[in-house]
């Protein structure tokens, strides 16, 4: 008799090549994506004198330091520095390289996707924590470290020790308003930055059927906010829609074949999970952070909590968020002065996130000032197609080209020392976004409706009864 099997379960043994005594878990890895930051790892190959195991599975992309208001000299020399770097190491090794012109350049995690790197069933390694949002398309997708980024790239395979299976239900519709973000802050709020240490997600119920490609994403990327090591998305029609026909994809009968293998990457109907957790999605408000951590994040309609309510240990660690956010206990986040805005990062820079902060600025204009970063190239043109760019410039927010930006502040692009930001990236930790920082994080909506009321607001009275 089989065993029912879960979708981690089905992934995990098809990569996997041998176990080690303590349990650890030599991986095959298909496709490895490089940055500006990798450089520690190609130092480490060639002090060894080493090659790039599988030139042809490993991909360069300039992202965490690329420029957003293109320059032909880069003008920080450290900036420059790290961008050649990766040219060299690219050309050194041979490898595919989505350089600032290129016009399949963008933040790794939006590039792949798009590209058709990313496929369902697929094992997918970068040094960037948020290779998670790889996740959606039923692929098997983590970060690493620098150390483990040098062993892929000497040999194709990572050693891993395999993580438990959580199985996470968000049932029912959404409410006008209500994104993929929201669902990610919500379920982090309620079960804390670490609620999933130890385990893989997967997510589930009508609500993330419900979800287009880009909510999926958005999802599967916050997963490790709360402590997960990454998040799972059975694929489905929705998921071969999106993927038939980009560059990288299958064609025409290994369309086909392939489409058919993944067919069967689902969770059986039996197999057994170490944590069931229920969401009911109708429950589910725009979000917003208030504190340092994306766990600190209550409903727009909310009030800051009180300290005094949290346990001995986890009440400090709140009066100082608030204290270090400037805030009061007991105040509506609703109203809360933003000096400025950002939209883009490989959370939320996507072409859907950019039409939802359209629809919210269209024939308005923004009382604070912010700069929107597309995802991509491809998303850049796209929006530029639709006028979106159009929508931005003459609300008063710049638009730029894409990059990482402002979620890391690497580039130059960065939040104001005390400076308050309502932001659509995916971490709110002190400094993040800047030296000083003071970050919001929200969904791409939620950030156009603080630039048209230079606030923190609820987005739903500023729309005519859609979904962003």
């Amino acid at each position: 008799m089989t065993v029912p099997r879960t979708l981690l379960d089905k992934l995990w043994s098809a990569h996997e090549i041998v176990v080690r005594a303590d349990g650890s878990s030599l991986l095959w890895v298909d496709r490895h994506l490089v940055h500006e930051g990798s450089h520690h790892a190609f130092a480490r190959i060639v002090s060894r004198g080493l090659p790039v195991a599988e030139p042809e599975l490993t991909f360069a992309v300039v992202d965490h330091y690329a420029p957003t208001r293109r320059l032909a000299q880069i003008a920080a020399p450290q900036i420059s520095y790290m961008v050649e770097n990766l040219r060299n190491n690219a050309m050194k090794h041979d490898l595919r390289l989505f350089d600032l012109d290129d016009p399949g350049q963008g933040i790794v995690h939006v590039v792949g996707p798009e590209q058709g790197l990313t496929l369902p069933g697929l094992l997918i390694n970068c040094g960037d924590s948020h290779t998670s949002t790889h996740g959606a398309f039923g692929a098997l997708a983590f970060g690493i470290g620098a150390t483990e980024v040098a062993h892929v790239l000497a040999t194709q395979t990572i050693w891993q020790k395999k993580p438990k299976a959580m199985r996470m239900h968000i049932d029912g519709k959404l409410g006008p308003a209500v994104s993929a973000k929201d669902i990610a802050l919500n379920w982090i709020a309620g079960l804390g930055a670490d609620g999933a240490q130890g385990h893989a997600i997967e997510y589930a119920g009508s609500a993330v059927r419900e979800l287009s490609m880009e909510g999926r994403m958005t999802l599967c990327n916050l997963s490790i906010e709360g402590g997960a090591r990454f998040g799972l998305i059975a694929p489905d029609e929705t998921t071969f829609l999106y993927l038939e026909g980009r560059p990288h994809a299958p064609r025409n009968e290994a369309w086909d074949e392939a489409r058919k293998a993944w067919e069967h990457l689902h969770t059986d109907a039996e197999a057994e999970f170490d944590r069931d957790i229920h969401i009911d999605a109708e429950k589910i408000a725009p979000t917003v952070t208030w504190g340092t951590s994306p766990e600190q994040a209550i409903p727009v309609t909310s009030t800051i909590p009180d300290p005094n309510t949290f346990a001995n240990g986890e009440a400090e660690a709140v009066r100082d968020s608030l204290d270090y956010m400037h805030l009061s206990a007991g105040d509506p986040i609703e109203g809360t002065p933003v000096d400025q805005v950002f939209l883009g990062s490989c959370t939320n820079g996507r072409i859907e996130d950019l039409r939802s902060a359209a629809a919210v600025l269209i024939d308005r204009k923004a009382k604070v000032p912010g700069l929107v970063s597309p995802g991509s190239a491809q998303v850049k043109a796209q929006a530029e197609q639709e006028g979106l760019d159009r929508i931005f410039i003459e609300a008063g927010l710049e638009w730029a080209a894409a990059g990482c930006s402002m979620c890391v502040g690497m580039n130059g692009d960065v939040v104001g020392p005390g400076k308050r930001c309502a932001s659509s990236t995916n971490r709110n930790f002190r400094g993040r976004q800047g030296p000083g920082a003071l970050t919001h994080l929200m969904s791409p909506a939620m950030v156009a409706a603080a630039a048209v009321t230079g606030t923190i607001t609820d987005v739903r009275p500023l729309l005519k009864g859609g979904r962003v």
